[in-house]
């Protein structure tokens, strides 16, 4: 990478970090925890683009990392007592129950056993190309989903965890907060989210215009060609896949601690689907247009929730309709998907419509 280049990629890393901070002393708690979420999803959807969108892995096992990671940094995080409470069916294993690292410990922990399963997931799996890949990721996450359920000396089974500390004020932030007064809201989590998309985005960034992410690209255009030329395809394939993984993991660590409870009908097949929507819209491979399309997507689900409670027509006031919210987005997105060019632009799709009008 050129310096001058790497130089306005940092400063921009920078200012990226000083906006979080200025978002999270400014804005109140549900503009917080909705830009929370962006960051969240940004995660989740640049470590499936990475799987899918660079390498051309179709993978369906994302929910599945996600609740490794979770549940790793849920168990991390808890107290002691807090786990006495919860494990109130089935006491939890001992050596668990006593165990609790720092927050930033406990999500790379998180990251690093779902990169694990990634690996052990993988290695088998990949052999595999197209439709059987993609089924046999959807099996193994549910296999991951239901060993959650069984496991309840170690997850509490389909009770879930609650309880996890969303209170994540670290030395540094407590001393500006105690010595400079400046408000920074710890229960939120803004600033850990914020600085893990921006690091996830750098990383990706960075890995993509490496030899590594040359190949990624050359494995999913040809792989007989990629092959041809040298590539180990496997090593490439598993690495990929494990990578993405991690930042999984990561992603679903961090909404666990912003939730502060979770349990296995959170990670079921329809969050995966989420993850794929993201993908999709901004674009395959397109680093920017999964950034724009997290946040759209995540913004529009929380603007759209009017629609689940009785709208007011004029004289008339309609019955609650709950799901309503979901049909309304539904439309939105596959108008969204039928006027989408590959590059993704407004001006593409405006003239695309100018286009079949003209035609009729």
């Amino acid at each position: 990478m050129e310096k001058k280049k790497l130089t306005k990629y940092i400063v921009s890393m920078i200012l990226a970090i000083i906006a979080i901070v200025i978002a999270n002393i400014v804005l109140d708690n549900y503009k917080v925890r909705i830009l929370n979420l962006c960051f969240i999803y940004i995660i989740l959807g640049l470590s499936l683009n990475l799987i899918y969108g660079f390498t051309g892995l179709f993978s369906l096992g994302h929910a599945g990392f996600m609740a490794i990671g979770a549940y790793t940094v849920a168990i991390l995080t808890m107290s002691q007592e807090t786990k006495q409470m919860t494990y109130y069916m089935k006491p939890m294993v001992p050596f668990l129950e006593s165990l609790n690292t720092p927050f930033l410990v406990a999500v790379i922990a998180g990251g690093l056993m779902a990169a694990l399963f990634g690996f052990l997931i993988g290695a088998p799996v990949l052999k595999l190309t197209d439709d059987y890949l993609a089924i046999a990721t959807l099996g193994f996450s549910e296999i991951i989903r239901i060993i959650i359920i069984n496991m309840q000396s170690i997850t509490n089974g389909a009770l879930g965890l609650k309880g996890i500390p969303q209170k994540t004020n670290g030395t540094i932030m407590k001393f500006l907060n105690d010595n400079f007064d400046i408000g920074i809201k710890p229960s939120i989590n803004l600033l850990w989210a914020g600085v893990a998309s921006v690091v996830t985005i750098a990383f990706i960034y960075l890995l993509i215009n490496s030899s590594y992410g040359k190949a990624f690209k050359a494995i999913r255009e040809d792989e007989i060609a990629a092959r041809s030329m040298g590539i180990n395809l496997f090593k490439h394939k598993v690495l990929s896949f494990t990578i993405g993984s991690f930042f999984a993991g990561i992603g679903g660590g961090l909404l666990a601690v912003s939730l502060g409870t979770i349990d296995p009908t959170l990670f079921k097949f329809s969050l995966t689907w989420n993850i794929i929507l993201i993908v999709v819209l901004g674009g395959m491979g397109n680093i920017k247009g999964t950034i724009v399309s997290a946040c759209l997507v995540t913004i529009a689900m929380e603007a759209l929730r009017f629609l689940d409670e009785p709208l007011k027509l004029g004289f008339m006031v309609t019955e609650a309709m709950p799901g309503l919210r979901m049909v309304v987005f539904s439309i939105i997105l596959m108008a969204a998907v039928i006027f989408k060019r590959d590059d993704g632009s407004l001006k593409s799709a405006l003239e695309k419509v100018r286009g079949r009008y003209a035609k009729n």
